[in-house]
């Protein structure tokens, strides 16, 4: 079945050359066990920028499980008829044999889970989350944890709804945006293994009121009981990695804290994908995002004592993914410091005609990776 799926993203061009002194390979033989080195322990300096100094094996390694979003455009609409549950038992692909090949098979140990706003609330802004669409996430959700994996909720509404932007103008109130995760968090507040992706990429949004809602959203997730869990913050222009800092996203949530002012579990949110014009849209790769991404992100992250996730990363099926994928994901292992880890996008209900697919081919338990999972996400 061909569902028409949300778009990867959009972001921006960078260089291919790589930095001196770090090792543009793919290479697939990480530990498989957990070392992670807080960026808490790094001073800010006025001198140079610290030296990278990670295990060279990131916490987190895994893809997403769309379906739940299909239906999703970047105006923050979404058309719920087109969803299509990655859940066998809803008539749909099988996420839960996906998740449980990911994770025995290529040590993945996290997954996120995108769901339209529109969908968890039947199409009622502001409402109570629709007890029978709840259900049928929540399936995906408890297939997800079953694997013993960290599982993303993420809403995938680029801080939209029906075209208006969350907080400002005429959009949505952040009450209702704070209502909808107010509920999420109460459900989930026992569920360690949870992590809050607060937004899919918001994008032309003024970034100090957006940073403004975000706070709100931390307020309320914490206030709900959901006191240790991770949350995601996403900045401006698609959470960009290459124009997180920039853009001012960066420096504007860097002001988002939890309630009694630490910044403990709070997380930035980036995206990067790897084709001509960063859509995520096209099956060839021209750049590994290092120089002009990902490592003057890391020095930013050193010198602000924080840390990110990229929870949207891919390419095409084709070789010169395989090489600038492989190439950027071992840089970001050797910064395993301030990045926790990566999310491909993406497995779950797309199909072999999707150009970024990484839904593995077979069924149970004899699946099989698609060439670029194979290549650069398993380890």
């Amino acid at each position: 079945m061909i569902v028409e799926p949300s778009r990867g993203g959009l972001q921006y061009q960078v260089s291919t050359e790589c930095i001196s002194g770090y090792t543009c390979t793919c290479s697939n033989d990480y530990y498989n066990q957990f070392l992670p080195v807080s960026a808490q322990n790094y001073v800010a300096s006025t001198a140079a920028p610290p030296a990278p100094s990670g295990t060279g094996k990131v916490k987190f390694v895994g893809v997403n499980i769309a379906g739940f979003d299909f239906g999703c455009l970047t105006d923050g609409s979404q058309n719920i008829s087109k969803v299509y549950p990655p859940v066998r038992a809803l008539n749909g692909p099988d996420g839960e044999a996906q998740m449980q090949h990911f994770a025995t098979n290529d040590n993945m140990n996290i997954f996120r889970l995108p769901v339209g706003w529109q969908y968890l609330v039947n199409n009622k802004l502001g409402g109570t989350l629709d007890s029978g669409n709840l259900a049928k996430y929540d399936q995906l959700v408890q297939a997800c944890l079953a694997t013993g994996a960290s599982c993303v909720i993420d809403v995938h509404n680029y801080a939209r709804w029906n075209g208006q932007i969350i907080g400002q103008g005429s959009g949505p109130t952040n009450d209702q945006f704070v209502n909808l995760w107010t509920q999420l968090a109460t459900k989930y507040k026992r569920t360690g293994n949870i992590i809050f992706g607060v937004m899919n990429e918001p994008h032309e949004v003024d970034i100090t009121k957006w940073a403004a809602t975000v706070q709100l959203v931390v307020n309320a997730i914490r206030g709900a009981g959901a006191t240790t869990q991770l949350i995601l913050l996403p900045g401006n222009d698609y959470t960009s990695a290459g124009a997180f800092i920039s853009n001012g996203s960066g420096p504007a949530l860097l002001n988002v804290t939890n309630p009694g002012g630490t910044t403990t579990n709070l997380v930035f949110d980036v995206h990067k994908y790897l084709d001509s014009d960063n859509s995520g849209t096209h099956p060839e790769c021209t750049k590994d995002n290092v120089a002009d991404a990902f490592q003057p992100l890391a020095a930013w992250l050193r010198t602000n004592k924080r840390m990110a996730l990229n929870s949207e990363t891919g390419g095409g099926n084709v070789a010169s993914c395989q090489k600038l994928l492989c190439t950027q994901i071992a840089f970001i292992n050797a910064n395993s410091d301030v990045y926790l880890g990566y999310i491909g996008w993406s497995a779950g209900s797309f199909d072999s005609t999707y150009v970024l697919t990484e839904t593995p081919t077979g069924s149970g338990t004899n699946m099989q990776d698609t060439s670029l999972v194979k290549s650069c996400l398993a380890r």
